[in-house]
């Protein structure tokens, strides 16, 4: 029985599609991978509609609004499984990622979230040790990872009202999500669970917040972030334009 739905809403993403794609075929449970074309112009459509794994039941949707949130919104009604992930197209997810992340689920029925870490060629194992072990404890109900690392048990995800542009049309809409789902019941970082995201999402001038607005983030209490989103950090986003559309620039290609 299939227990998960994995989902990649994608935008003009062929040059690393495939090798995410390939990596998802690896995986040693049986899943849904629902694909999410947001508009491409690149031929990506035509990658994701020629992949075909075993044990992997594949759906295409498209979505003409553009912006990653509509993109996800629009993957909320094919959440038919126990459990769901999120994923970036341009990102490495090892065999045993949804296996790990599914270990997690069945050890604590309380845990609503597992949070994959990203890290880089070396596997980073301090800083995997650290979070499993002290971030978790600590400062579990805040966001130590991005949208490309995002596991759920599913009923909690709709429960607190899934990706919708109507709940956060801008950036930074990965630890937005989380907040609400915090509220719901544990949220863990396993050890195992790790994924390697592209190294060109380094340049995040167009779609990170200020460094003030980060401490306050890390020092405001879960019963407090409501108002930390919605009151304060909403606002200054909206002042500075800082939308959900700014994920779509692509500033590494003006490097060339």
């Amino acid at each position: 029985m299939t227990r998960w739905t994995f989902v990649i809403a994608y935008y003009n993403e062929a040059d690393f599609l495939p090798v995410t794609l390939a990596a998802l075929a690896g995986q040693t449970v049986p899943f849904r991978l629902v694909l999410v074309d947001n508009g491409s112009t690149d031929g990506s459509d035509a990658i994701a509609q020629g992949f075909a794994a075993p044990g992997v039941e594949v759906v295409h949707l498209h979505e003409a609004r553009p912006g990653k949130i509509h993109a996800l919104e629009a993957a909320m009604a094919e959440l038919t499984t126990e459990f769901c992930a999120f994923g970036d197209a341009d990102t490495f997810y090892p065999p045993h990622y949804l296996a790990e992340a599914e270990r997690a689920f069945d050890a604590d029925p309380d845990t609503v979230a597992v949070m994959a870490l990203g890290v880089d060629a070396s596997g980073q194992t301090l800083r995997r040790a650290l979070y499993s072990g002290i971030v978790t404890r600590v400062l579990s109900k805040q966001t130590h990872t991005g949208g490309y690392g995002q596991a759920f048990r599913t009923e909690a995800l709709v429960a607190a009202g899934g990706f919708s542009e109507r709940h956060w049309p801008y950036v930074l809409l990965d630890h937005e999500i989380m907040q609400r789902v915090a509220k719901l019941g544990r949220v863990v970082y396993p050890f195992r669970f790790w994924a390697k995201p592209s190294p060109r999402r380094s340049d995040r001038r167009r779609v990170r917040w200020t460094l003030a607005e980060r401490l306050l983030y890390h020092a405001t209490p879960l019963a407090a972030k409501d108002w930390y989103f919605y009151r304060f950090l909403g606002p200054r986003l909206k002042a500075r334009g800082v939308t959900h559309l700014n994920l779509r620039d692509k500033p590494w290609e003006a490097k060339g």
